[in-house]
């Protein structure tokens, strides 16, 4: 197995995709990628959509999205400007590996089976459970995404990836396949590596000692917490970092970062694991948008996070993703686009800490706008303000 990255900052498709070209190696007398995630900035999708996949030389598995303002590799990173991209490549003959894509529509639980089924088909892998799904998704409805992939490859396949994203937040994201473009789509890839797969999905949060319980909610509109509006709640837990709306809507992205909500998905050796969950706008009626589906019933914690700790995490995610008899080959990084915000002159140093963890392996890390991951022993999770880390390693 041979892995190799290459970024650009080239706000034009066909040189930006002849630049990736070239740091990777790729040409008319050259191996060609058995694998490729190419995922880019708002403006690239539709041309690379229609593009990348002659131009990388792909053997078929090409799988694309969009990145708030770019990416980040052990290159460098690629995000002033808005306008990076970059590109994870396979090189591995004895593996097998698939794409397949489908709208969203009215029913994203039986779009992702869909994407899934077709994924396998490509990979000529049928019935079978891959090491890895490499996920791409419209923002809005990952839940049922997830639930459509599990029906398909169980509970037990990792399911990693991150809900596509632009640069301010308007819907100019897009998934991409080979030649398929979609706007509000999932985009599925199943990866039979021909050497192991290691993944780690984090916060750089920890809980403060205050919860409530749900009492009211809708899908991803936190209504009450313990019988009280959920802005006037939240407000107190801050100690009125985060206010209520007034008389409109009111956008608490960037005030609530640092200060989000987690409950609990799972104990592992009795240590409790926190999915996050970002509060996007408070509402007149005491009402919250969020970022993820919440249930009445559901415990939820105000948490805290620094702007050091997600720096330092981004490199804690990528060691808990190192096996010990794991010889790293790549990596891919899932990196929150709110956190990657909230300090955007610093992303050098989580590029650093990320090359140190890894020991300089080749790695490529998007910034989303939701997070999916493995949480061991359960199952893959959606959450908010999250980090993962998936290695694969060579052939043993």
């Amino acid at each position: 197995m041979d892995i190799r990255t290459a970024l650009t900052t080239n706000p034009v498709a066909a040189p930006a995709l002849a630049e990736l070209a070239a740091q990777l190696g790729v040409g008319a007398d050259s191996p060609r990628p058995d694998f490729i995630a190419l995922h880019c900035a708002e403006g690239l999708a539709e041309a690379f959509g229609r593009l990348a996949m002659d131009a990388l030389g792909c053997a078929g598995a090409l799988h694309g999205g969009t990145t708030c303002l770019g990416v980040m590799t052990d290159k460098g990173v690629a995000t002033a400007g808005g306008t990076g991209s970059g590109a994870f490549a396979i090189f591995d003959p004895e593996g097998s590996y698939g794409t397949g894509a489908a709208e969203l529509g009215d029913d994203p639980r039986g779009a992702a089976r869909s994407a899934v089924l077709a994924a396998l088909r490509q990979a000529d892998r049928e019935g079978e459970s891959p090491s890895l799904v490499w996920l791409t998704t419209a923002p809005g409805a990952e839940e049922a995404v997830l639930d459509g992939v599990r029906d398909i490859v169980g509970d037990k396949t990792p399911v990693v990836g991150g809900s596509s994203a632009d640069n301010t937040i308007a819907g100019n994201w897009a998934q991409f396949s080979g030649d398929r473009l979609l706007r509000n789509g999932v985009v599925v890839s199943v990866l039979f590596p021909s050497g192991g797969v290691s993944t780690a999905f984090q916060g750089g949060y920890t809980p403060s000692p205050r919860s409530g319980v749900v009492t009211a909610a809708e899908g991803r509109r936190l209504i009450s917490i313990d019988g009280e509006p959920a802005a006037t709640v939240y407000a107190r837990w801050t100690d009125n970092a985060v206010l209520p709306a007034l008389t409109t809507p009111r956008s608490i992205l960037a005030d609530s970062t640092l200060n989000p909500l987690g409950r609990v998905s799972d104990n592992i050796a009795g240590v409790p694991m926190y999915l996050l969950i970002h509060p996007a706008t408070s509402n007149p009626d005491g009402s919250i948008e969020l970022f993820a589906d919440v249930q009445v019933g559901d415990r939820l914690w105000q948490m805290e996070g620094t702007q050091k700790s997600l720096i330092e995490r981004a490199g804690q995610v990528a060691r808990a993703s190192l096996e010990a008899d794991l010889t790293p080959a790549g990596a891919l990084i899932v990196y929150c686009a709110g956190c990657m915000l909230s300090q955007p002159h610093r992303m050098d140093a989580v590029a650093d800490s990320l090359r140190e963890a890894l020991n300089d392996t080749p790695f490529l890390c998007v910034f989303t706008f939701g997070e999916q991951g493995y949480v061991t022993p359960a199952q893959s999770r959606h959450g908010n303000l999250m980090i993962s880390s998936t290695v694969f390693g060579q052939e043993p």
